[in-house]
């Protein structure tokens, strides 16, 4: 019989219903070594947290993330807010001896992620950021392709994440819902919020980013603040373009934008070898797009991949249903904790830990420098 392991969960807006839905679903799907159990759910509004709490299945529930932490009962706190306040709640976490799941981007920068880093490594805790796009199935799946050597070497790897919900200047900055607007409260804009999710995979897939050289553009330099109603200025990226060179000597390019309109959630990237090529799209989730120049010529060209078959030929799709039919957005998260939680029975790290997770903000601080100041800058290796 699995061991229960008691979750507490701070931050109950999107992330926090994606969270808690993968915790009630795990089991259901994976035969992990844990059972979680919904302790406690935390968030800064009373009548809305205990409404969440009801409604996920949570016993309880609070409005201090203090006592999520201070209860020894808690086993994992699973970290759900704005990125300003991850870093205090990640150590204290960490100091209490609790299992950390933290959202993306780790911290507000590089400075911060280190003393996240070296809170969970000297407590020993087990630690993973939410960057949940490696559990797509395709994406998986592309990894193994690139580590098996199919597409050769490397030369090329673009990749691009746009929205477009923040055209209107009556959009505002702060408070709960527009946070990601607010400096303060996000530490920068699409870089840390949608770059940062194509780094990850990017360095994950292809290796490691060496130097960087970006622009970026606030286009509406005023909004009104939610919380106090007055008119400031925003300091936050509305669009990101970089390009990038990595370790491997491939070359890189990535784009991000809240203002390509038409778009939602756009997330694209494509991988060109020597061999091969690899395309893959958020929105046709379950397809990877494959070409190889080895195949014979009269028949040579893309072919599309309909990443649902069982048998270990695609990742995690044993757990769920007959070859042909998909998962989707949600699973991500439930394939996420699946690993998570058979790594930390096993005493093992699961990526993406803190320490990697440092490595995606080094980046994001190098990009948001070059942007500020013209030029190419180096990332640095410590």
């Amino acid at each position: 019989m699995a061991k229960k392991l008691n979750v507490g969960i701070i931050g109950y807006g999107f992330m926090g219903r994606t969270h808690s839905n993968a915790y009630n679903r795990v089991t259901d799907f994976f035969d992990v070594p844990f059972d979680p159990v919904l302790k406690v759910a935390c968030g800064l509004v009373e009548d809305e947290v205990k409404a969440f709490a009801a409604n996920w299945g949570f016993e309880s529930w609070t409005t201090d993330w203090h006592k999520v932490i201070d209860d020894k009962s808690i086993d994992i706190v699973d970290i759900c807010v704005p990125n300003n306040v991850h870093a205090e709640i990640a150590i204290a976490a960490a100091k209490a001896g609790k299992m950390i799941i933290c959202e993306k981007p780790l911290a507000m920068n590089a400075k911060q992620a280190r003393t996240m880093v070296e809170a969970v490594e000297k407590a020993g805790v087990a630690n993973l950021v939410s960057f949940n796009y490696r559990r797509v199935p395709a994406v998986t799946l592309a990894k193994r392709l690139i580590d098996e050597g199919r597409l050769g070497r490397i030369f090329h790897y673009r990749a691009n994440f746009l929205q477009d919900w923040t055209i209107s200047a009556d959009v505002p900055q702060g408070g709960m819902a527009t946070w990601r607007l607010d400096v303060k409260a996000a530490g920068s804009g699409v870089t840390g919020d949608l770059l940062a999710h194509c780094i990850d995979t990017a360095m994950w897939q292809n290796g490691r980013i060496t130097a960087v050289n970006a622009m970026t553009e606030t286009f509406i330099k005023e909004r009104k603040h939610a919380e106090t109603g007055k008119v400031e200025k925003v300091g936050i990226d509305d669009a990101c373009t970089f390009f990038c060179r990595f370790e491997n000597g491939s070359l890189g390019n990535f784009e991000s934008t809240r203002y390509a309109r038409g778009h939602k959630a756009l997330y694209t990237f494509e991988i060109n070898g020597e061999h091969a090529s690899i395309f893959w799209d958020l929105h046709d989730t379950q397809w990877l797009m494959y070409f190889d120049h080895r195949d014979e010529g009269r028949m040579r060209g893309w072919r599309k991949i309909h990443v649902t078959d069982h048998g270990g030929d695609h990742p995690y799709m044993d757990h769920y249903w007959v070859p042909g039919l998909t998962v989707g957005y949600a699973e991500t998260f439930v394939n996420q904790l699946a690993d998570f939680l058979t790594a930390a029975a096993k005493g093992e790290p699961c990526s993406p830990t803190f320490r990697e997770a440092l490595e995606t903000q080094k980046v994001c601080d190098a990009v948001l420098e070059s942007a500020k100041s013209g030029t190419w800058v180096e990332v640095p290796e410590e």
